[in-house]
């Protein structure tokens, strides 16, 4: 899809141009692909009522960890935050701390056409000379529900939509807001969606050859699919706009509920879920890639998410520094093939803060990049309004 922007939105640094958002810098596109070799696609599925569905409003975020993911595998880890979601591969992922797999995000009721598309895609491409499948894979699906604005139900992803995600996915800026996986999302009491944001950190390498320490750079980047929160919680900057919208309107907006006469069900009064992937060029080992996929948690908190019971919260991170072939070849012996170079734990503390920082920023990218929608039985529900946000924020920056 495009990366054109919505005219009436913009990213949170186009809006308040004076928030404190850390002290690292962006990346020149201030997005998940600023980190070297990571492809992105998002596709969003729009559809009016038919016979057999209602309105759909969903879609499928697709990231290559690397292009040729199912050769070479990124050392990865996880954290589970609060568990009302789901994020398949990460048992081995976990056993192995190996990420060989695009990782695809989308609605509850697509991870089975998500999973099915990432076979379609392997299959197509990885089949052995006698056409037969000789190998061993599986494929990362997280999901976050959109049941609300979009009809679930009509089941409207199909594996085709992952194999066209793998097959086009790009280093170009990631569309936010209404769009990928994001699509029909919403975001404390607002439409939410897909957000990203990056940083960039200065580090030091051992040089062999020079017998001394080298400056090098390393990127992080985010991308968060969110649908979580209440209005009432919602800051940026540590400012409560959430509450201070609350007081001038007299109460909590409206976005939780069906349009008509019918009692919400419990799915329309589910605080959501929010997924978060970080790439990093910086040699994480899995230890530390967990470690990394925790401070997703303080980038969520600072803009008032706390893991509601009801929520997924499901953070994975992922470093492209070393190429680990997935299928070396059986010896027979314990072998050691390559040297792999990793970070000092005692240095770390910079990619900490960078993560938080940048999933934070990621979070309001979503909020302000997002547009108005209606959806399902004319369900509507409103964007984040940057002009009432610049001036409630004015006498705060």
């Amino acid at each position: 899809m495009s990366s054109k922007l919505p005219s009436n939105r913009a990213r949170i640094r186009d809006v308040l141009p004076k928030l404190h958002l850390g002290r690292f810098q962006p990346g020149s596109l201030n997005s998940l692909t600023d980190v070297p070799g990571v492809l992105v696609h998002t596709e969003s599925i729009l559809r009016d009522p038919t016979a057999t569905a209602k309105e759909v409003r969903t879609g499928v975020t697709t990231i290559l960890p690397r292009k040729d993911f199912f050769n070479q595998a990124c050392y990865g880890g996880y954290f589970r935050f609060n568990g009302a979601g789901e994020m398949t591969g990460v048992h081995w992922l976990d056993e192995t701390g190996l990420l060989n797999t695009p990782i695809i995000i989308t609605n509850t009721f697509a991870v089975g056409a998500a999973f099915t598309g990432v076979y379609e895609f392997c299959v197509r491409e990885y089949r052995n000379k006698r056409n037969v499948c000789d190998w061993f894979l599986l494929p990362l699906v997280a999901e976050t529900f959109d049941g609300i604005l979009s009809d679930i139900g009509a089941m409207a992803v199909t594996p085709g939509y992952i194999v066209k995600g793998i097959d086009e996915a790009s280093t170009d800026l990631v569309p936010e807001g209404n769009t990928g996986g994001g699509t029909g999302m919403m975001c404390h009491g607002f439409k939410g969606g897909t957000g990203s944001s990056s940083r960039v950190i200065d580090g030091l390498e051992f040089d062999e050859k020079a017998g001394a320490h080298k400056d090098v750079t390393y990127v992080l980047g985010v991308l968060a699919q969110c649908n979580y929160g209440r209005q009432r919680d919602f800051r940026i900057g540590g400012v409560p706009v959430g509450r201070l919208f609350m007081e001038e309107d007299g109460g909590e907006v409206q976005s939780m509920g069906w349009a008509g006469d019918e009692t919400p069900t419990v799915e329309a009064k589910k605080d959501g879920s929010i997924i978060v992937v970080i790439a990093t060029s910086a040699p994480l080992h899995p230890v530390q890639l967990q470690r990394l996929a925790k401070r997703a948690t303080v980038g969520v908190s600072r803009v008032g998410g706390w893991g509601s019971n009801t929520s997924g919260d499901i953070f994975l991170a992922f470093s492209t520094a070393s190429e680990i072939p997935v299928d070396p070849g059986s010896r027979g012996k314990p072998t050691v093939s390559q040297r792999i170079a990793v970070m000092e734990d005692a240095s770390i503390n910079a990619l900490f803060e960078a993560a938080a920082d940048a999933v934070e920023e990621a979070i309001y990218n979503a909020l302000s990049m997002a547009e108005t929608m209606v959806g399902l039985e004319g369900k509507k529900v409103e964007a984040l309004d940057l002009g009432r946000v610049k001036k409630v924020m004015e006498k705060y920056l």
